[in-house]
C-alpha cells in the first residue's frame, strides 16, 4: 500500500515540476480568451441596464411627483362666499 502511495507520489510530483506542454498552454489561452470574450459582452450590457434602470426609475419617481401634487391641489376649487349665498336662495335649473 506505501509503495503504491510513493509511486503515486513521485509521478505527481514529475508531472508537476516538468515543463508546461503545448497542450497546457493551449487550455490556458483558450480559458484565457473566453473570459476575455466573457468580459466584453458584460461590461456593456451591465452598463446599458444600469443606465436603462436608473433613467426609468428617475421617471417613475418624477411622476409620482406630478402626481402627489395634483392629489394635494383641489379638483373643484370651492366659490367665493358671496356667489354661494346667491345660489343658495335660487332653485336649481
Amino acid at each position: 500500500m506505501e509503495e503504491i502511495l510513493q509511486n503515486t507520489l513521485e509521478g505527481a510530483a514529475d508531472r508537476a515540476l516538468s515543463p508546461p506542454g503545448d497542450a497546457d498552454g493551449m487550455v490556458f489561452l483558450l480559458i484565457a480568451s473566453l473570459g476575455l470574450v466573457m468580459a466584453l459582452v458584460y461590461v456593456p450590457i451591465r452598463l446599458f441596464l444600469t443606465i436603462t434602470a436608473r433613467s426609468r426609475r428617475l421617471r417613475l419617481l418624477q411622476q409620482i411627483r406630478r402626481l402627489r401634487e395634483s392629489l394635494g391641489k383641489p379638483l373643484n376649487p370651492p366659490a367665493a362666499p358671496e356667489a354661494a349665498e346667491e345660489s343658495a336662495g335660487q332653485p336649481a335649473p
